[in-house]
This record gives C-alpha cells, structure tokens and sequence, in this order.
C-alpha cells in the first residue's frame, strides 16, 4: 500500500507524460478537471468511423476494476474491467523505464500490490498488442500513470472467477489435479453487492429490467393506463398486519375498485407493485418462495367471458418472451453460459388447460388427486410436463380453479360453484400469475365474503365502491422475480432478485 500523501485528483496530476502513481484524495465533486475519460469498449486498432475513439499512439485515461496484476522484475500487467456490463476488459502494462529508472521500478511495485476489485485510473498510450484473455484483444494500455479511486481489501470474501463458473464445470473439475472451487449460495447473498459484478449475475438483473419494460410497453399499446395503489388499507383479506393499520400485499383489490371510477370500458397497469415490494409471512424454505417480492399487475373490463383477459396475458407473455430473446441476446448468451437453459416454448394462441382435464391427465399419469383442492408444488411440475409433452409448450394457463382455494373477490363458475372463473399461469410447470373475473356485484360480494368466513366490516368501504355500477372485469398478478426465475431456468429465485428476503435473510 502507497504510504505517500495522497493526490487531489483535481490539481495533483500531472499532464505530462512523467510517471505518476498513487491514491487520489477523496474526490467529492470539488470542481472540474480538464481530463476527458475513454470508454474500455471504445479501445480498439480499428476504431469506429466517425466516433471520437482514440487511435494507437493516442494518449488516453480510462477507469475501470482491477480483475487481475501480475508483476515481477522489471514489468506489470493488469486487466482492468469496465464499470457496466458487458464489462469490457483491456490489458495495461509497465516496462521499466530507462529514462525514469527509479519512479518506473516503483510504479511496477505499486501496480503488483493492487487489490482485486480496486477502482484505478489509468493514463497510457494505447498500443497495438495481441491479448486474446480481454474483451479488447488487439490493443493494450501502456501505463504512464496509475492512480486509485478506491481500494478494495487484499482479502475478498470469494474470487468472482470462481463466482462465475458453472455448476458443470466445477463438476467436472473434480476429479482433475486441479479441482475449482465453488462459491455457497450463503457466501454470495451475504455479500451480494460483489456477487452482483459476476456477468452471469449482473445480466439476470438487466433481463429483469427488461421484463418490466416489456410489461409495460405491452399493455401501453393495448390502450392500458398506469395506476399507483395505496399499501395502507384498513384490512382484506391478503395483508400484513402492522400496528392498527395493515399493509397490503396485493394490490388486486385496487384495480377492482378503479373500475367503480372509470370511464368503461377500462384497462389498467397497478405499478405499486412495480415500485415497491409486497410482504408475506412466507413460511416455505424453498426454492421459489421469498417475503418481499415484486408484483406486475394488470385489470381490465370484459364483455362476455375472462378469456379475453387471458388473451391479452398470452400476448403480453410473447411480447416479453421475444423482446428478451431479441433485445436482451447479449445478456442471455452470458447468463447461458454460466446456468444452462433453453427459450421458454409457447404457442401462437392462449394454450388453455381446464381443471376437469388437468385431474384427468394427472390421474391417468398415475398420480391420487382431490379436485377440491390446490394442486401441490410437485403435482404443477408434473402437469408441466404432461403438458410439455402433449404440446410441446412450457407456458399455459390452468382455469376453473375450486372456489375453496381462491379470494373472495373471484367469480364463482356459472355451471358450478364449487370451482370458479380463475386461472393460474404456469412456465416450466411453476406458477408465476394468478388471476380471475372479479365478482362486480354487490350482493355476490357479500356472499362470498361471508362464505368465506370474513368480516365484512373492514371491507364495507370496498364493498361500497361497487354499489354504483360496476362492468364485468378480470385481471391478474404476476410475480416478476418467478418469471425471470424460471424464464432463465435458474435454480433459486433467490438469483433473480436484487438483495432477495426470506425467513433467515433481512440484511444485506
């Protein structure tokens, strides 16, 4: 570690070509350099035709993570990675200087003791060079000055090269002289903010970004309108109880309510969910389950029957499934790399299951069902893949769910109302939506809250919503960490969120 006073990053370096290395003195917006910064991805032997990216022989700064130092006698090499995926990396490197013999010998000491991860400033001249380990391959970075913005302990908590290595490759590995190590869940999401600069795993939040892009972008071109939906509410059915108030976790009452207000017919995008988490006391320890997770939700009137929702959820679900596969290729490719899956399959129009027939595929697979109750997590993957190999799709919908198993507020089935007018969407035989009509009638609602064994009393203002005309609606909830979940094919949900929350995880 340099011993010597620090360097004001404003006035302390020089703007010649005399070597200079150190750490900078806090920079916390003082004023304005002169320096003008080049992207790693900019640095090339062919540069773009009419961009300003610099020519060999150019001399350049650049930014960037130290992900590798080696020195030894009278040279250093570095890689340095970019800040933002898809992390760009370029060599830079020192050889001794004849004509500053003592300040380049240093210069080579301070580059080998460089902690991994440290942010450095670079200022070289970009050379022609042959460097197939680095993004930018055909040039490299030769230091004349080194200066660090921000260390990083000599000690990390695991090595991302070990972070970003398949499950398969470590696999394999051990039964090879040279095993690779692998890195615990636990390790990673104690320390996710350094599990986050893995490609694979910094991707996975980008397809995320990308799902609710799509989402909206979708239901804006079917004419939907976003809404923001309060989280304290006086208390229904699905909340979380906090102090004399409650806190919702759905927002599916709201949309409902909106539909009292709106000019009909009305379709609506709930972005609370987008904005903030839901909470539930989630018991499970499981793979799939998490107390804090974001919902996208949709409402929308109908004129006859709720498959004109499920209609437009199965466009909605295209919309997302190509736009990844097309915007989102670079990052797919990664996170391919690192957990191996394949595009989720899907049909032109909405692949619909009906209850009665999903007891049936299941009984004749061999499988005890109750038809009054909720399917299991292991009877949906089987469904899953009856459903797969009967129709070669891995996303379908499940309606006419029993009424036992389902809100308050769905419709009950016409024919029977034991079951109802509800349905589950499935991909990789795991639910990631569940929706329904909703009962617009004032009378039903009532029936079904007292069926349900509720009070009424603190739904009397919902209720009240409802007793000035109200058009037949459905809509549904979609979890978004399960669909990037499963869409990806990863193992844990827990990879799909950012700091994800569960019964043993609060921090960080």
């Amino acid at each position: 570690v340099n011993n010597e006073a620090k360097i004001d990053y404003y006035s302390g370096v020089s703007s010649d070509g005399t070597i200079q290395f150190g750490d900078y003195s806090l920079i916390a917006s003082q004023t304005h350099s002169d320096r003008s910064f080049h992207n790693i991805a900019e640095l090339s032997q062919q540069p773009s035709e009419g961009s300003n990216s610099p020519k060999l022989g150019d001399a350049v700064w650049i930014r960037g993570r130290v992900t590798s130092v080696r020195a030894k006698g009278n040279v250093c090499f570095a890689v340095i990675r970019s800040g933002t995926f898809p992390f760009h990396t370029v060599q830079v490197c020192h050889f001794k200087d004849k004509t500053q013999p003592d300040e380049s010998k240093k210069l080579i000491k301070f580059v080998g003791n460089l902690a991994l991860e440290s942010i450095v400033d670079i200022f070289g001249v970009l050379s022609a060079a042959d460097v197939k380990s680095c993004t930018q391959s055909d040039v490299e970075v030769v230091i004349q000055k080194v200066l660090v913005v921000s260390r990083a302990p000599v000690q990390l908590p695991f090595l991302l090269e070990d972070a970003a290595r398949s499950q398969l490759d470590i696999d394999r590995s051990q039964d090879s002289d040279r095993p690779f190590a692998g890195v615990s869940q636990d390790v990673r999401l104690n320390n996710r903010w350094l599990d986050l600069r893995v490609p694979a795993n910094n991707a996975i939040l980008r397809v995320r970004s990308g799902v609710c892009q799509l989402f909206r972008t979708a239901l804006y071109n079917e004419g939907f309108m976003e809404i923001n939906t309060p989280k304290l509410i006086s208390g229904v059915k699905e909340v979380v109880k906090c102090s004399e108030r409650t806190i919702s976790d759905s927002p599916r009452v709201w949309p409902s309510r909106h539909s009292c207000t709106s000019k009909w017919p009305f379709r609506l995008i709930s972005t609370a969910s987008l904005r903030s988490g839901f909470f539930r006391a989630e018991k499970s320890f499981t793979r799939r389950h998490l107390c804090e997770f974001t919902g996208l939700d949709f409402e929308m009137a109908i004129k006859e029957h709720y498959n004109e929702a499920l209609t437009v959820i199965h466009g909605l679900f295209r919309t997302i499934f190509d736009g990844l596969e097309q915007r989102y290729s670079k990052e797919l490719a990664v996170i391919r790399e690192q957990y191996p899956s394949e595009p989720v399959r899907f049909t032109d129009q909405p692949l619909i299951i009906h209850w009665p027939d999903a007891m049936n595929m299941l009984t004749e697979a061999g499988h005890t069902v109750d038809p009054f109750a909720d399917l299991s997590t292991s009877l949906e993957a089987t469904l899953g893949e009856l459903v797969a190999a009967k129709y070669g799709a891995d996303f379908f919908a499940l309606d006419q769910y029993p009424s036992a198993v389902r809100p308050f507020y769905t419709m009950p089935n016409h024919i029977d109302a034991r079951y109802s007018n509800s349905y589950d969407l499935f991909i990789r035989g795991q639910e990631i939506c569940s929706g329904a009509q909703r009962c617009h009638d004032v009378d039903l609602l009532v029936q079904r809250v007292q069926e349900k064994g509720m009070d009424i009393g603190p739904l009397a203002s919902y209720i009240e919503s409802f007793r000035h005309g109200v058009p037949p609606h459905a809509g549904a909830g979609i979890g978004l960490d399960r669909v990037v979940f499963l869409y990806l094919g990863l193992d844990n949900v827990r990879k799909a969120s950012m700091f994800p929350r569960d019964p043993n995880r609060i921090t960080p």
